[in-house]
């Protein structure tokens, strides 16, 4: 393995890892400081460039008060790999974004 697919495997698995803490619920400080740090404009930009690395890109639409959805897609022109729906944008990614991981490593 090259060293930059093994750097690549390193990103993959570290975004893996952070989203799935996130669905922890705790009043554990680490998982405060995790959720102040992702769930933010800042961290959706940070698990939107995660994806992007593997080869996904985000939709998200505001569709009312309290219902945001994202969506990560290969291509246009394909069925979404990820899809999240959630009252703030974060969480409606960072759903999105989890689904994609899993659907990947399911393959």
């Amino acid at each position: 393995m090259t060293p930059l697919a093994k750097r690549d495997k390193q990103r993959e698995a570290n975004l893996k890892c952070a989203l799935g803490f996130l669905r922890v619920l705790s009043s554990e400080p680490e998982l405060n400081l995790l959720h102040r740090w992702l769930d933010s404009w800042s961290g959706i930009g940070l698990i939107a460039a995660g994806m992007y690395r593997r080869g996904c890109r985000l939709s998200l639409t505001h569709v009312a008060d309290g219902e945001w959805r994202a969506m990560f897609q290969a291509s246009p022109m394909f069925a979404p790999e990820g899809f999240g729906v959630a009252p703030t944008p974060w969480k409606a990614v960072q759903n999105a974004a989890w689904a994609a991981m899993n659907k990947a490593d399911r393959r």
